[in-house]
């Protein structure tokens, strides 16, 4: 018995030592920490805008009617292509004809008139000359003589007024024939007609504002994406940038297309300010429609073959260094310019299994990656990303990040 208590005590002693020797490293493992890490990449910079927009051709016409009246014929329809003076439809000329015809009569009226009144002045010229020459030999009265001068001064003037009678019925009458042949609408272009607004019997109004009964597309192989980008990116954008974009209709290509003009009307929509970036694009098989919606991206800035390091290794500080008063409160602040230009930043690299502050000037950032421009890095080394005692660091994740240049 004394044998198996001895055994019992020292089986005891050595399940204690052990606890202590698995407690001892355990902790002493637990306090090393571990590392996760990323390579020090060479690869193309490219920095976007993000905008929406919608797909429209270069140049629409609206084609309208200047003159009321009931649709009588439709001679262009949908996707038709016209050329240019290609009659489209025929609003009812007989009510402008009408008018025509009464001028006309007006017209011919005022002339018979002249007529009569050129004659009238000729006998009241005859009265006149003869009376003087009776007058002059005191055969008649000096009042006799007066009434045959006034009688042709007014045969004069009617003959006068007679003519200018005839100018304001010539005018009338053409002012009825340019209302009579605008009941043909005709194409002012060459092109497609995208949109119909009418159809036969339907009665336009033009009183107070034109009704438009075609749009016409000039050139349906060269389109545009009318984008509205945001004020606080407008600044990036530049007239001969590239961009890319794509519509719901083919999900899986994407269509290129360059920025062509960078409107400076700002558009307003619940107090937020965008502006118009246009984007040209060709469309020689006419795939793209009027009116698709566009999910474009602009290139701002890109580099290619670029020294690169992760993001998130910018903004990883190692937990020994927070907080103390060594390397890390000399660090340079996120986003500090540089004397020689770009940003500075930090990173981390290992040496020996710890942690070696390494600065950096910056250059492009496209939010996933940033380009280094000088600082002791090379293609292949390792930089952290985070340890399993201090992860990113909330703070730098959520400050101001080097600038985008």
């Amino acid at each position: 018995m004394r044998i198996s208590r001895r055994r019992l005590v020292l089986a005891a002693l050595l399940a204690g030592a052990a606890a202590v020797i698995a407690t001892y490293w355990w902790r002493s493992r637990a306090a090393e920490p571990t590392y996760r890490t990323a390579l020090v990449t060479r690869g193309d910079l490219r920095r976007v805008v993000s905008a929406s927009g919608t797909v429209n051709p270069v140049r629409t016409i609206q084609v309208g009617t200047y003159v009321s009246g009931v649709i009588q014929r439709l001679l262009c329809d949908f996707n038709d292509r016209v050329a240019v003076g290609q009659l489209c439809a025929k609003i009812d000329p007989r009510p402008y004809q009408t008018i025509v015809d009464q001028d006309l009569a007006a017209l011919d009226s005022a002339r018979a008139q002249l007529a009569k009144d050129i004659a009238n002045l000729r006998f009241a010229d005859s009265v006149y000359r003869r009376d003087q020459e009776l007058l002059a030999r005191h055969i008649v009265s000096t009042e006799i003589a007066d009434t045959a001068r006034n009688a042709y001064d007014q045969a004069g003037a009617q003959v006068a007024y007679d003519r200018s009678a005839i100018v304001q019925r010539l005018a009338s009458l053409k002012a009825a024939r340019v209302n009579l042949d605008y009941t043909n609408i005709v194409s002012p272009v060459a092109g497609t007609v995208v949109s119909r607004n009418v159809t036969e019997g339907q009665t336009v109004a033009a009183s107070f504002q034109t009704p438009t009964l075609f749009l016409i597309a000039t050139d349906l192989t060269q389109m545009q994406v009318d984008t509205n980008v945001s004020e606080s990116d407008i600044g990036q954008i530049r007239v001969g940038q590239e961009a890319t974009f794509t519509v719901e209709a083919y999900p899986d290509e994407t269509f290129s297309g360059r920025v062509v003009q960078v409107r400076q009307a700002p558009q307003s929509v619940q107090n937020v300010i965008t502006y118009d970036a246009v984007i040209a694009v060709a469309n020689r098989d006419l795939r793209l429609m009027p009116g698709m919606t566009a999910a474009a991206r602009i290139v701002t800035a890109e580099r290619e073959g670029a020294l690169r390091v992760p993001d998130q290794a910018l903004r990883y500080t190692p937990a020994a260094a927070k907080g103390s008063n060594g390397a890390e409160a000399e660090a340079p602040r996120p986003g500090s310019r540089s004397r020689q230009g770009g940003s500075q930043g930090v990173v981390w690299t290992l040496v020996d299994g710890r942690p070696r502050r390494v600065p950096l000037r910056l250059g492009l950032d496209d939010a996933s990656y940033t380009e280094v421009l000088s600082g002791a890095l090379a293609a292949g080394d390792r930089v952290v990303l985070a340890d399993n005692g201090a992860r990113a660091d909330p703070g730098a994740a959520t400050g101001p990040r080097p600038p985008r240049l």
